[in-house]
């Protein structure tokens, strides 16, 4: 039997090939790009990302906030009407013989406006003149007549009978005499009124009629109708919750009276300045609204009858006020604020307490002191924090930027809110 040793084996073993170490370091290779991948991916996702550029400035249009004295005031709605307009209108009839006026002339009380024929009322006038002297004559004859008829009935050579007839006569030609004069009155009248003249100072309208034309008594239109327009008058509208504020103004005011201003109703150029005349004497339950009348110089025509204005109730004065365009404010669930810009160039939102309302502008209360630079323009892009730079040459920029030194305080001028944009506020 033949053994073999380990010698033996180990001598008749081959040895290792190339192919075998060549799959060591393949697997080695794996492994080591395996490791290299594990940490690029590590240090990816461990990477910090840059940070994000800053957003840009948001362009906004500022004004600093100033205080001073300003108006304060109700606006009303309301139409210009005569001071006196007049129909004029015949009083008796005939035929018109003259008429004396130019449409739209300028005519002073007891100016001659239009004559009627006056000669069938002149007839009428000399008839009772006549009857009247007829009446006296017979009246003379008839109290010398009683004085004979009581001597012979004191005499008893006459009845007291006859003497009481004709004292009864004697007082019934004396009524006819009594009558006789208020018929030449009456017919004096009807004469006069022939002549027809203008009741008021005014302007006359349109003439109605011409000359020739039969007018009557019971005629439905005038001849024409003059308006009283140096000085006129402007009846406007108040909300009845603005009765006790302007009643305590007009105690204020005193003999110096109330100041009202007018302004076109799609304009805001002042047409003319007067003062408060009337509050009317109760509140009309339909609309809510009380009826107040102004009066006018209107030396220029600038008013003319049936034209609707603005009219502003100047009641009073604020000290030392700040007012904004209602634009600026804006409502949060904290209440009202505006957007005011600090000395970092940032926004900010200020907390602010409103006060009344006049057209387009709101007193502020408290919350904003003089001096803030506050956000007139844009500040619907705005949120706080948010850098800004003033939008320079933008549309609007009358309303001033920081720079300028503008102020967000309302103009003592300005101008009403138009019918376009509501009816005017009077909180």
């Amino acid at each position: 039997m033949t053994h073999t040793t380990a010698q033996d084996s180990a001598a008749a073993a081959p040895p290792p090939g190339p192919h075998r170490r060549s799959r060591h370091w393949r697997w080695l290779v794996l492994v080591l790009l395996a490791i290299v991948a594990l940490l690029v991916w590590r240090w990816i996702a461990n990477r910090k990302p840059p940070p994000a550029p800053p957003p840009p400035p948001v362009a906004v249009i500022t004004a600093i906030a100033s205080a001073r004295d300003l108006p304060r005031y109700v606006l009303g709605i309301g139409t210009v009407q005569a001071t006196t307009s007049v129909t004029v209108r015949v009083r008796v009839d005939g035929q018109i013989e003259r008429i004396a006026f130019q449409e739209g002339q300028d005519v002073k009380a007891g100016d001659l406006l239009v004559q009627i024929d006056p000669r069938p009322y002149r007839a009428q006038l000399e008839q009772a003149r006549a009857t009247k002297a007829r009446d006296q004559a017979q009246l003379v004859n008839a109290r010398v007549d009683l004085k004979r008829y009581q001597t012979l009935a004191a005499q008893g050579a006459s009845p007291q009978q006859q003497a009481d007839t004709q004292a009864a006569l004697v007082k019934q030609l004396e009524a006819a005499v009594m009558t006789d004069q208020a018929q030449i009155d009456y017919a004096a009248v009807q004469l006069d009124y022939t002549t027809i003249r203008s009741p008021v100072t005014g302007r006359t309208g349109v003439r109605l009629v011409d000359v020739g034309n039969i007018v009557h008594a019971a005629d439905a239109n005038g001849i024409v109708i003059v308006n009283q327009i140096d000085p006129i008058t402007v009846l406007f509208t108040l909300p009845e919750e603005a009765v006790g504020r302007v009643n305590a103004a007009m105690q204020a005011a005193g003999s110096q009276g109330l100041a009202v201003d007018v302004f076109p109703r799609t304009g805001t150029e002042q047409l003319a300045s007067g003062k408060l005349t009337l509050i009317n004497n109760q509140i009309d339950n339909t609309s809510g609204t009380v009826q107040l009348k102004a009066t006018f110089a209107n030396a220029d025509h600038r008013l003319w009858p049936g034209q609707y204005v603005n009219a502003r109730l100047t009641l009073g004065v604020m000290a030392q006020a700040i007012a904004l365009d209602n634009s600026v404010i804006q409502s949060g669930p904290n209440g009202t604020y505006v957007y005011v810009v600090g000395s970092d160039g940032r926004a900010a939102v200020q907390p602010v307490k409103v006060g009344i309302t006049q057209g387009n502008r709101t007193i502020i209360e408290s919350g904003l002191a003089p001096g803030a630079r506050v956000v007139v323009e844009g500040q619907l892009k705005l949120r706080p924090g948010v850098a800004v730079v003033e939008a320079r040459g933008a549309a609007g920029g009358a309303t001033g930027g920081a720079g300028s030194g503008a102020s967000a305080s309302a103009a003592t001028s300005a101008a009403p809110a138009t019918p376009a944009s509501g009816t005017p506020a009077a909180k």
